[in-house]
């Protein structure tokens, strides 16, 4: 072949890549199993695909297959946990004596369900539980010394923290000094000298490798609910706890493994039944049907709706909504969700728009580590609008509001790979208070003090992107050929729920998809369908950050989803990256070297800046060590390998 026939010479533009795309392909897979393990493989009855994405996470074993599957039982909570006995032990006393008992919790999804989860067991337990949730805007987060002198003066003599309470050291230490009793139950970062409590249930605090690990403030919850009402023969008492485990687990993000996977998979199946009339009337009203929910619906048609509540309104109404027995009230607390979610939507969108212009005004490119503030902005959504930024521009981002006394309460979001707790620490000389953990964080900073803090920051944002490179990475799990995208094949998938946090649905890629059609949709999303052989789908890139038309044949590398459009199911490739396909050819880098690769009959023809050429039929196992990566790459590449 001459080197003219090649579509892309070594002066000619590499091929296209939308803005703010880095594409890294997986590597290779290992040869063929040998025949033992290759039948277990077989008997697991999944995909090829599938089966490459599960080992590429380190799944490499049908009997770790098997597990994630159907992960075991959780094992005894009470040989993980060395304070679980205390707290239940005065949870009993407290039933028995129908005590008063403060529910500390937090005003996000996580802490509201978990402090609904306790209310309503207690109650059925005989103790008279409260729920005592600050206030996001006057109160800020977490248990405090003036909520404990409160429920002091009304008698409160036990305290139960949920999702918080760990860092509350001042509140603890007036708790003591008040003869008030702390359970703590709570999975933030643990501080090196623990505050006084009478029993502290922590994931932290388990054996390493425990499958407890994982919990997040209502599966602490949700845990000590269930021995309590074990050891008092009343299992009736938690027929609804599960269904507020999944709800607060999947909001929260907490990782879907370990006891997490166990009990989602038990209770997502019966969620959309639940006793609960205010869990059925948010499901109503969020559209959804009779069908058994996955983590996907409860991550986005639920959590928003309870969240919307602790970030505008008062959290009290989450928890009457989620403890209520009657229907009627229920229906209309739920409508009070509903529109509270509303005015969440379009706070975010008008403070997104202007979060752009200001970033826009600046010049062609954003600084660094964007950081903006507005004292008008609300405190609790800027969050969600940090998080969209960082999704248009592949930033870290901080928004600041607004919090009186000259000073500004941020939210910080950043992209994989930037540890937001770590910059937040760097700069502490800087900041009034401050918290996080990578991915997100948050401060208070004096307003005179910004200029020096968005320095200090852009210069270790500056350095990050130096190591990493610019634009977002998109990292595709194993190739799947469109014609394989079919009912039977979504059935496998449907396998491997949950998905979400910690284990996340695959990202699969198709290469040379034509594009049929393109339409930009109200919102910035782009539609387009693409056929590739003799197979079309429909495919979706919410708020799509590229320019132009797209080219006739893409690369594309997206999630598969379930479409629900005028009562039909369907199936639609949500899209995480695309990019020209180079008319059938690949470049490859290696070693600071390009190599042009495309398909020639059942091999590949490697092409090197010299204009030589290799044409190697596959597999190519009598090609010398040192050829065998370039060539599996070159085939991983094309689609010729999963």
């Amino acid at each position: 072949m001459s080197r003219s026939e090649w579509p892309h010479c070594p002066e000619d533009p590499l091929p296209f890549t939308p803005p703010e795309q880095r594409w890294q392909l997986p590597a290779p897979l290992p040869p063929s199993l040998d025949g033992a393990q290759a039948s277990g493989m077989a008997a697991l009855g999944l995909p090829p695909e599938l089966l490459a994405v599960l080992h590429r996470r380190g799944f490499d074993s049908p009997e770790a297959i098997q597990e994630l599957l159907d992960p075991p039982a959780a094992p005894d909570p009470r040989e993980h946990f060395a304070d679980l006995a205390v707290a239940v032990e005065r949870l009993v006393r407290a039933c028995a004596a129908a005590e008063a008992v403060a529910i500390c919790g937090d005003y996000d999804a996580d802490g509201m369900t978990s402090t609904a989860l306790l209310v309503g067991v207690l109650q059925r337990l005989g103790a008279r539980p409260q729920a005592a949730i600050p206030s996001r805007q006057e109160e800020g987060y977490g248990l405090n010394a003036g909520m404990v002198e409160r429920l002091r003066g009304e008698g409160v003599r036990l305290l139960v923290t949920v999702d918080n309470g760990i860092s509350a050291r001042e509140a603890l230490e007036r708790a003591r000094d008040l003869g008030v009793e702390v359970i703590l139950t709570d999975h933030h970062t643990l501080p090196a000298e623990h505050p006084p409590y009478l029993a502290l249930l922590h994931p932290a605090c388990t054996p390493e490798g425990s499958p407890y690990r994982g919990l997040a403030g209502v599966g602490l919850a949700y845990l000590l609910a269930m021995v309590l009402a074990s050891q008092l023969g009343r299992a009736d008492a938690t027929a609804m706890a599960l269904d507020l485990f999944c709800i607060g687990t999947v909001a929260d993000m907490a990782p879907l493994l370990g006891v997490n996977r166990r009990w989602l998979r038990d209770g997502l199946r019966r969620l959309h039944a639940s006793p609960l009339p205010g869990l059925q009337a948010l499901q109503r009203l969020a559209g959804l049907g009779e069908e058994p929910l996955d983590a996907t619906a409860v991550a986005f048609k639920l959590a928003p709706r309870i969240n919307a509540v602790g970030r505008l309104g008062d959290p009290a109404l989450v928890v009457d909504l989620l403890t209520t027995d009657d229907r009627d009230r229920a229906m209309a607390l739920a409508q009070d969700c509903e529109a509270l979610n509303r005015q969440r939507r379009e706070l975010c969108e008008a403070i997104e728009a202007e979060a752009v212009a200001l970033v826009e005004a600046d010049g062609p490119e954003p600084s660094p580590f964007v950081l903006l503030a507005q004292t008008h902005w609300h405190h609790g959504v800027i969050g969600i609008v940090a998080a969209r930024l960082v999704e248009r521009y592949g930033l870290p981002v901080a928004l600041l509001a607004g919090e009186g006394g000259g000073r500004l309460r941020a939210s910080v979001r950043a992209p994989r790979g930037f540890a937001v707790d770590q910059a937040l620490t760097h700069c502490g000389a800087l900041l009034e208070r401050y918290g996080g953990h990578p991915a997100a964080g948050g401060f208070s900073v004096r307003a005179e003090r910004l200029a020096d803090l968005h320095e200090q920051l852009n210069g270790l944002a500056a350095s990050w992107l130096g190591d990493r490179g610019s634009g977002s990475p998109v990292e595709p799990e194993a190739c799947l050929e469109l014609e394989r995208i079919g009912r039977g094949f979504w059935r496998d998938l449907q396998r491997l729920e949950p998905l979400g946090a910690g284990f996340a649905a695959p990202m699969f890629w198709s290469k040379s998809c034509r594009v049929i059609s393109q339409r930009l949709l109200r919102g910035g999303h782009l539609q387009l369908e693409l056929e590739q052989g003799d197979c079309r789908l429909r495919a979706i890139a919410w708020r799509w950050q590229g320019e132009g038309t797209v080219p006739e044949l893409v690369d594309v590398a997206y999630r598969l989803r379930s479409d629900s459009w005028q009562g039909e199911e369907r199936l639609q490739l949500e899209l995480v990256g695309l990019r020209d396909s180079g008319g059938g050819t690949v470049l490859l880098r290696r070693r600071q070297r390009s190599y042009w690769c495309r398909r020639q009959g059942d091999g590949v023809l490697i092409r090197n800046e010299e204009g030589r050429e290799l044409h190697v039929e596959l597999p190519a196992l009598d090609q010398p060590a040192y050829l065998r990566g370039l060539i599996d790459e070159a085939a991983l590449a094309l689609g010729l390998q999963v």
